[in-house]
């Protein structure tokens, strides 16, 4: 069976049809999206810049130290509906949902969903959320460090504290290669 040539007209015009294409493809058409009327662009939440075509559940979440069963409590301890878009917010709104965020106790939020319960420095139970919640975890391993617990000293080596095994995991060093010895004639 011989291999069947196409005509000459059909194949510059299937070589113009894919030379169209790939121009089109080639083009980057940024697509801004459209402006919802009462929406605003980015709404600054628990210090974190979020977009305001978000929905409230899924815009919370963008927030450290805040997940999906804490960002259903603080919607619904605020008040609100999880589907309200968040740009929709006026400041009164945004304002009593921070204030939910920085003090869940106050609005019946259980212990049992904060980060930080029994605080060592003060005994107390809260929340903490985005650079707070960082420096507390920096404070808590440079303590566990200077008391020179096992934790600590794990920390400092740059070791896994929690027991897991270091013979393959774990490997920082280089690569160490190995040199064969030419073998005599």
């Amino acid at each position: 069976m011989g291999i069947r040539k196409p005509k000459e007209g059909a194949k510059e015009e299937t070589n113009k049809e894919a030379a169209d294409k790939l121009a089109k493809e080639k083009k980057f058409v940024l697509k801004r999206k459209k402006a919802l009327e009462g929406i605003r662009g980015i709404v600054r939440i628990g210090e974190v810049d979020v977009e305001g075509d978000k929905k409230l559940r899924n815009a919370l979440l963008k927030i450290k130290g805040v997940g999906k069963s804490l960002a259903k409590a603080f919607i619904i301890a605020s008040g609100l509906t999880p589907e309200t878009m968040i740009g929709s917010l006026n400041d009164e709104q945004i304002k009593k949902l921070e204030d939910v965020m920085k003090n869940p106790i106050n609005y019946g939020i259980p212990y049992h969903m904060l980060n930080r319960r029994k605080d060592p420095q003060t005994g107390q139970n809260k929340h903490l959320i985005s650079s707070e919640l960082s420096f507390a975890l920096k404070s808590d391993i440079d303590s566990m460090k200077k008391m020179r617990s096992y934790k600590g000293i794990r920390h400092e080596l740059g070791l896994p504290c929690r027991g897991q095994r270091t013979r393959s995991s774990f490997r920082t060093g280089g690569i160490v290669g190995v040199v064969k010895k030419k073998q005599a004639p």
